[in-house]
């Protein structure tokens, strides 16, 4: 038994490793930089991507869409599908749907999470503290269809037979007007188990801190942020930026830099305060340099029954 896990686990290991040489890239083709490189949308105009307990936070019903892609477009290279739906179910209760799709080379990883939040005031100085749990099912499988070889490979049907696997969210953030602190568990469960069934480079912990100072004139407000994310099987990373809001929320500028050595930076624009589009930028990660010049991300939120 013991020589044909053996054998199974090194025609797995071959199998990745002739797809990342075929792009000449762990960039191009791995879901390491994807998964290090969060949708930029989450920082700022969409923080229910990072939270369960941001959904609902809001009056009326959320959604948001976005999808990132390299510049240059090379065989294998990551496309990364967001999209979300939140809002508030009562005075205190928030749900939300989260789902994630990730594809890169072979590898197809799709995440699909509920979620429940519950919202407590705490006075009557709009202070309020915020909960929310997430059940996700997560499913990883192989494209046969491109693969360059024998599509029968047994190696390769096991990899597809693999059961897919729930995992648990935990968050909690704490609002007072301007001022926004959070902390989540993205994957609860593999956390506390032991029993770790994703791949290195997802996030283990993250954490925010974020403050809005409000101005008058064409400057309608400036929000720094602070965030930390512990990352599973590399160094934890630091995220550092700030969104300016201009003309009464119509355009935003937002650019943070990451510790993993990368910038992103955007702008939206918001059509009658109920459409918003973000166009974004993510540079390098830093030790995955190569010429596909980065990625872009497009987003949209639509803010309905308010």
């Amino acid at each position: 038994m013991r020589s044909k896990l053996s054998s199974l686990t090194k025609r797995i290991a071959m199998l990745l490793l002739t797809v990342a040489a075929g792009g000449a890239s762990a960039q191009t083709l791995s879901n390491v930089p994807a998964l290090l490189e969060p949708s930029g949308t989450q920082f700022f105009q969409n923080q229910y991507l990072a939270n369960a307990a941001m959904a609902g936070i809001d009056t009326g019903l959320q959604v948001n869409v976005a999808y990132r892609r390299q510049f240059k477009q090379m065989t294998g290279a990551p496309e990364t599908r967001f999209f979300t739906v939140d809002g508030a179910l009562g005075k205190r209760v928030g749900a939300g749907l989260n789902v994630f799709n990730d594809v890169a080379g072979l590898i197809n990883r799709t995440r699909v999470a509920m979620s429940y939040a519950y919202h407590l005031p705490l006075g009557e100085g709009g202070q309020q503290l915020h909960f929310g749990l997430s059940l996700a099912l997560n499913i990883q499988r192989l494209d046969l269809s491109h693969v360059n070889g024998d599509p029968n490979d047994p190696s390769l049907g096991a990899f597809n037979r693999r059961d897919n696997y729930f995992e648990g969210e935990y968050g909690m953030a704490y609002t007072s007007g301007q001022l926004t602190l959070q902390a989540a568990l993205p994957n609860v469960r593999s956390l506390f188990t032991g029993d770790n069934k994703t791949v290195d480079g997802g996030t283990i912990l993250y954490s925010a801190a974020e403050y809005r100072f409000l101005f008058d004139g064409a400057l309608e407000s400036l929000t720094p942020k602070v965030c930390f994310r512990g990352v599973r099987g590399y160094d934890n990373i630091v995220d550092v930026g700030v969104n300016a809001a201009f003309l009464n929320n119509v355009l935003n500028i937002m650019a943070l830099y990451h510790t993993s050595k990368s910038i992103t930076a955007g702008f939206g624009v918001d059509i009658k305060n109920t459409v918003m589009i973000q166009a974004l930028y993510h540079a390098q990660t830093g030790g995955y340099n190569n010429p596909n010049n980065g990625a872009y991300e497009i987003g949209a939120s639509m803010h309905l029954f308010k």
